[in-house]
Parts: structure tokens; C-alpha cells; sequence
């Protein structure tokens, strides 16, 4: 690793705007046999380059457009097969010294009711997601002075201490917070946390200063170097991402590709995921109702299909900010983790009202419960629904899970422990109507699966589960 990574500041970036500029340039109007030619390449599932992805997505030509959906398909099929992991966040505070132009827990938003959980709060939340079948949680934090990493690991402990009915029990615990320092990621490592996630928002420096406006959040280079101190505490997998609708949407995509690379160059590994959310509305922003820079559903599309091509073993996490007409679409491009059934502010899973614009960070564009959520991925796609937490409980992340998923072995692990925990969740939680697609999704899968000796395996495991057993994987 970069040893002044671990300093955090007085550092200078690493994302080159000059070079990033002249590549988009040099990308405009791709001639049809270079568009051919990266698709060829991207099939060969050895990631494209910055450039690459922008010769890509400066690409004009439908007809090629659709051959770049179809190899994003492709390759993501290739590397995870169907199955879909699903999670859900959990706002635990909504306070924030921050001032971002663009979000609901902007610090001088007064019509904002703030609050944080206390632990018997977190506890009836976390009961209300177990019961409703979730067994990976994202927890999502406001940035804000008296919330330290001590306090952020304390609720980390309170979220894995709850057992509810049936066969709950959170078995991941990722977190969305504020950048820490080396000492205090540990703290965060020790408690036993799955992935770190921060977004960069904008990687085009005079842009993120415009909208960052007050708050730890202004220094830039102490946010695009969190993903260094993170990994250098011991915290394997990392998330980033950046917010769709700030700025050029070509220029953000080269900046998130650049800092994954610079991460595998200084860390070994790249980031274990990629988020692309939009700006949404959000109380009291006029940024946010009129973004500056929006995509068009079809160019929106063609940028996740392009990471994807770009990092294909890197996984792309789909949120409700989109509806469910987009997030439909976008699942057959590419993306391998959605959440279901999300709120976005604290103590909303037990909120009965839970359409409140005035505590929440933005509003959110698919509704759908998570059973229906559910329902479609196995109806509407013939999607294996996972929670499976069996690589992260077996050691098998950050760069051991890069390698296995390069070889095409984790597809051993992935579909019949996605499986696994589908059975699971048909057995403890699914409606009727969503048990019956289930268990014929999975008769089906059970009767295509090709590997005789895992099958048999996966067939005991299945009749295990009927039987009462619970948390079985390979």
C-alpha cells in the first residue's frame, strides 16, 4: 500500500482531470470498429479501461448500444449466474454538521426533524427487518462530530445482538458512514463489519467544493483516500460510488474507474462494490428537484451496463431511488445486489405513517414491499434471491474473493448458497403466492444444476431446511 494513504491528508489527488478530459475527447465519436472491438475485449471478462468505457459510452449507434447490453448481460451472468443479493438500509441518525446542496440532512435544513436511535430503537428495527426476512443490513449514518467510531461500532454490536421469531438474525452488517481515520476503521473492523461504503458524490473537484459547502465533507482528498484507511485497518471489501446528476455523467464514471484502479494499485485489490444512485428530491433542495446534469433513461442504462463490462467481478448495487419499471430494466444489464422494501430515515421500519418527507434524506422511487419486491425477481426475471453471508463468515472476501470469482468458482459457492437462503426465506417469511414461484423456481434450478456431487449436497441441505434446520451453506 501507498504509505501516505495512511496520513489522510496533505495528500493530492490521484483523479486526473487533464487526462480524464483528453480521453473524453479522443472518445468522441468512436468509430463503429473500436465500439466492436471493446465489446470483444469486455467479453473476455478482463475489465476495460477508463478510456474504454467512455469510447463506450460516447457511442451513438443503437445497434451497438444494444450489442453493449447484451454483453453486460452476459458477462454478468458469466461471473454470478442469476441470483440477485438482496439487502436493506437502516438509518440510525439523520443528524449532520454537513452543509451538501443536494441532500435532505443538510445541517441547515431546520424543517428536518433529526434523530438518532437509541439502542432499544435499533433493536425494534432491527426485529421489524428480521421478521420481514432480511438478513443483510447497510446502516446509514449522518456525519456528525459526537457520533465517533466507538459509538458507530457500539451500534453495530446492538444490530448483530438481535435474534426475532422464526430464523431472524442479521448474519452482514455493512456500513454507510463518514470517513474515519485508521484507528477508528479498526474499531469498525473489530466489531466485525462486512463492507465499508462511502461515495465520492463528484470527482470533478471544482463541482464537489461548489456543493459541499461547510463540514468535514469540504476536504476533498480526506474522502477520495477513506477507501485507503479503510482497507489498511483490515476491512477487506470496500464500497464506492458516485451521484448521478451533479455532473457529467461520462466524467464520473472514468473517476470511479480510475479510483478503483488506483486501489488495486495500492492496495492490491479493487472495490468489492460500485452504487450509481441518482439525485432524488430532498427536502428544501432546489438542487435536488433540478439536477444539472441529467441522464436519459437509455443513457442511464448504458452506464451501468459499461461498469460493468469495466469491473466485471466488482459487484453493482441497485437502490430504491429508481422505480420499479427502471430498476426492472437496469437488472438485465448487469446488476448483482438490490435493496427491497427500503426507508430512508431513522426508525421508519417501525413507523406505521412511513411516507414522512420531513425526516427522511430523499425520496425513494419503488415502494414495493419485499416480498414483492421478491416476487418479480423470481417472476418477472427468474432471479434466485440471495442473503447469503457464507464468504464473508469463511474468509472468502477482498482479494481471496476476487481471485475465486476471476476463475469462475464462486459460482460453486454462490447459486446453491443463494439458494440456501431463498429456501429459508420461503419457508419463514414469503406470502403464499411468492412461496409458490419460489420453490418452482427452485425445482427448476435443483433439476438444471449440473454438477452431480453438489447437487446431492444441495438436495440434503433443502430437505434439512423443511425439516427445521436453518443457516445452511456450502
Amino acid at each position: 500500500m501507498n504509505k501516505n494513504a495512511t496520513l489522510g491528508t496533505g495528500l493530492e489527488s490521484f483523479i486526473d482531470e487533464e487526462l480524464i478530459w483528453s480521453e473524453m475527447e479522443k472518445a468522441t465519436d468512436p468509430e463503429p470498429s473500436l465500439v466492436k472491438d471493446i465489446i470483444a475485449k469486455a467479453k473476455e471478462r478482463k475489465g476495460l479501461t477508463p478510456f474504454e468505457a467512455a469510447v463506450l459510452l460516447k457511442n451513438k449507434d443503437k445497434e451497438l448500444d444494444n450489442e453493449i447490453f447484451e454483453a453486460a448481460i452476459e458477462v454478468k451472468k458469466g461471473i454470478y449466474g442469476n441470483r440477485l443479493v438482496l439487502f436493506a438500509p437502516l438509518y440510525v441518525s439523520n443528524e449532520c454538521a454537513n452543509q451538501c446542496a443536494y441532500c435532505g440532512f443538510n445541517a441547515t435544513n431546520e424543517d428536518l426533524k433529526r434523530r438518532t436511535l437509541t439502542a432499544e430503537e435499533i433493536h425494534k428495527e432491527v426485529e421489524v427487518l428480521e421478521d420481514l426476512g432480511h438478513k443483510r443490513l447497510l446502516l446509514v449514518y449522518g456525519e456528525h462530530p459526537k457520533y465517533d467510531a466507538a459509538w458507530i461500532a457500539q451500534t453495530v454490536r446492538e444490530v448483530y445482538s438481535v435474534t426475532s421469531r422464526k430464523s431472524g438474525e442479521i448474519r452482514r452488517v455493512n456500513i454507510n458512514c463518514a470517513p474515519l481515520d485508521v484507528e477508528g476503521f479498526r474499531k469498525l473492523h473489530d466489531v466485525g463489519i462486512g463492507t465499508y461504503q462511502c461515495f465520492h458524490e463528484t470527482y470533478h473537484q471544482e463541482t464537489y467544493k461548489k456543493y459541499h459547502l461547510a463540514g468535514r465533507k469540504t476536504d476533498y482528498n480526506w474522502r477520495l483516500y477513506a477507501m485507503h484507511r479503510a482497507m489498511e485497518a483490515g476491512i477487506d471489501d470496500v464500497g464506492m460510488g458516485a451521484l448521478f446528476g451533479l455532473f457529467d455523467p461520462i466524467f464520473e464514471v472514468m473517476g470511479l474507474l480510475y479510483h478503483a484502479k488506483q486501489l488495486e494499485i495500492d492496495c492490491g485489490v479493487g472495490p468489492h462494490t460500485i452504487s450509481f444512485p441518482r439525485i432524488e428530491p430532498a427536502q428544501n433542495s432546489d438542487l435536488a428537484l433540478n439536477p444539472p446534469f441529467l441522464s436519459s433513461p437509455h443513457d442511464f442504462k448504458k452506464i451501468v451496463a459499461v461498469l460493468r463490462l469495466a469491473v466485471p467481478y466488482t459487484g453493482l448495487i441497485l437502490s430504491t431511488r429508481e422505480n420499479p419499471e427502471t430498476r426492472k430494466e437496469l437488472l438485465e444489464v448487469g446488476v448483482s445486489q438490490i435493496s427491497g422494501g427500503s426507508r430512508t430515515y431513522p426508525g421508519a421500519y417501525s413507523d406505521p405513517e412511513y411516507d414522512r418527507p420531513e425526516v427522511q434524506q430523499f425520496c425513494i422511487g419503488d415502494s414495493r414491499s419485499l416480498d414483492e419486491t421478491i416476487r418479480s425477481i423470481v417472476g418477472d426475471h427468474g432471479y434466485v434471491p440471495s442473503w447469503c453471508t457464507a464468504c464473508y463468515r469463511l474468509g472468502r472476501t477482498g482479494e481471496h474473493f476476487m481471485e475465486l470469482a476471476k476463475t469462475g468458482f464462486i459460482q460453486k459457492f454462490c447459486l446453491p448458497n443463494g439458494l440456501l437462503t431463498f429456501k429459508e426465506y420461503l419457508e419463514d417469511y414469503a406470502s403464499e403466492e411468492t412461496k409458490k414461484v419460489g420453490e418452482e423456481l427452485i425445482k427448476n434450478e435443483i433439476e438444471n444444476y449440473a454438477d452431480p456431487e453438489r447437487r446431492k449436497l444441495l438436495i440434503d441441505r433443502l430437505a434439512r431446511m423443511e425439516n427445521g434446520e436453518r443457516d445452511l451453506y456450502l
